[in-house]
């Protein structure tokens, strides 16, 4: 692929606690807030944040990281470039505070702004609430956006942290330990479900991260596991990005059946509940 031009998404910002970042959407409804993978919005990231918009969705891209649009395949600015700019990215997020790469049991300080943007785009989109989808090392924060009421649709694709160096760091997720419950409490109560995605042999996202979940959320979290052989073989690194540069996109693949049960989960959360709900921030 060669870089995305951007067209079809509007720019804009958000400012929440004298933090400014650039968001990215695109429809009109529901709003569906797609947190990139690393290097950051990637013209499959954008792809996919097109197929939720087509569900009738507002999908709101925050820009966390990298540069939107850019293609990071080596086919497209050459292999040296493509693994500068992937390196250097991941560089800046290791460096940030804003992303807690390897404690266990907290959230990283920017949930609490995804947290206000995903509020501030309910109130403009309107609906009975809001979706998230985290990828990567944004995975787990679908999981800790869910404390609110409103966040209805919590998907975790490929939840890669904290980073499993240790077998305790492998067998949690970057949630704090009063946000789990709350999530937990969430489930139990309401009904909330929560699904993630995974290919069995990821390093980045081991089995007993999934088991961990299923432990604490029980029957509410389901757990899509695909075999690597499933993996798009054109990608560039071993089978992890379950929605985008591993996808193979025709009917009957399992990482197609994979984003039919996401955009499934969208649809059925973000339009057909009866009420809204009422808690804030």
């Amino acid at each position: 692929m060669a870089d995305h031009d951007l067209s079809g998404f509007a720019p804009g910002t958000f400012t929440h606690e004298g933090v400014t970042r650039r968001i990215l959407r695109r429809g009109t409804g529901p709003a569906v807030i797609v947190m990139a993978e690393i290097p950051g919005i990637t013209p499959k990231v954008a792809e996919f944040a097109e197929r939720v918009a087509a569900l009738g969705c507002t999908a709101v891209l925050p820009v966390l990281f990298g540069h939107p649009g850019r293609d990071p395949h080596p086919s497209a600015h050459g292999r040296l470039k493509a693994g500068l700019y992937t390196a250097s990215t991941l560089w800046k997020v290791c460096v940030s505070r804003e992303f807690t790469l390897l404690a266990t049991g907290r959230s990283s300080r920017v949930v609490d702004w995804l947290r206000a943007l995903a509020a501030h785009e309910h109130d403009r989109c309107g609906g009975p609430g809001v979706g998230a989808i985290g990828m990567c090392l944004t995975g787990g924060f679908a999981l800790a956006m869910a404390v609110d009421d409103r966040l209805l649709a919590p998907v975790l694709s490929q939840p890669s942290l904290p980073v499993a160096i240790t077998r305790g760091r492998a067998g949690g997720i970057d949630i704090s330990a009063d946000d789990l419950a709350a999530v937990r409490g969430r489930c139990e109560r309401d009904g909330l479900q929560v699904l993630g995605l995974r290919f069995h042999g990821d390093r980045l996202v081991p089995g007993d991260r999934f088991a961990f979940l299923r432990r604490e959320l029980g029957a509410a979290f389901t757990a899509v596991e695909l075999d690597d052989a499933s993996a798009n073989p054109e990608a560039v690194l071993p089978p992890h990005s379950v929605l985008t540069e591993h996808l193979v996109d025709e009917p009957g693949q399992p990482t197609r059946t994979a984003l039919d049960q996401v955009l499934d989960l969208l649809r059925t959360r973000l339009f057909e509940q009866d009420k809204e709900p009422t808690a804030k921030v």
